[in-house]
């Protein structure tokens, strides 16, 4: 199939990693690192926005202690996050990623529920003919999934016994 035939659903991730508002950026970025992922969508029943390692690195200030106190919620909304929908061609898809100057754009079923995520790498993945093997032919959307794991930093305590 050439590339500008392929839609959104067929080129999307399916099983995302997400984070709610609230999280701290240390989790963000540990989930990042362990999810080997450089997107995180934040969500709270609807999405508000992306969540970029590069974000996480620009506003980094202040040790784990710092990082742990403050919420994912303050780095997002910076800047327009557009949207595709399951059966928007790629080349369309592409355009608005250029054109908002991003690199991942959410993609959103009729609801506007969050169903899938198309990065820079997903369309390299697409021009190179290697969306074989991905959940490219299903009928219904995938699930999307919070982190797979629940990770809880471990601080240092002020007093050691």
């Amino acid at each position: 199939m050439s590339v500008e035939k392929l839609t959104a659903e067929q080129v999307m991730t399916h099983i995302l990693v997400t984070v709610t508002p609230d999280e701290s950026p240390l989790m963000a970025w540990e989930l990042m690192r362990r999810a080997s992922i450089r997107h995180l969508p934040v969500v709270d029943r609807d999405l508000l926005g992306i969540l970029t390692r590069d974000d996480l690195a620009a506003d980094w200030s202040g040790g784990p202690q710092q990082q742990s106190l403050r919420q994912v919620r303050d780095l997002i909304g910076r800047r327009s996050t557009p949207r595709a929908n399951p059966s928007d061609p790629l080349p369309k898809v592409v355009a608005a990623m250029l054109d908002a100057d991003c690199d991942a754009i959410p993609v959103m079923a009729e609801g506007k529920a969050l169903v899938g995520l198309i990065t820079a790498t997903d369309v390299l993945r697409a021009v190179a003919g290697r969306i074989t093997g991905r959940i490219a032919d299903r009928e219904e959307p995938g699930e999307v999934h919070g982190g797979m794991f629940r990770l809880e930093p471990v601080l240092p305590s002020a007093r050691r016994s």
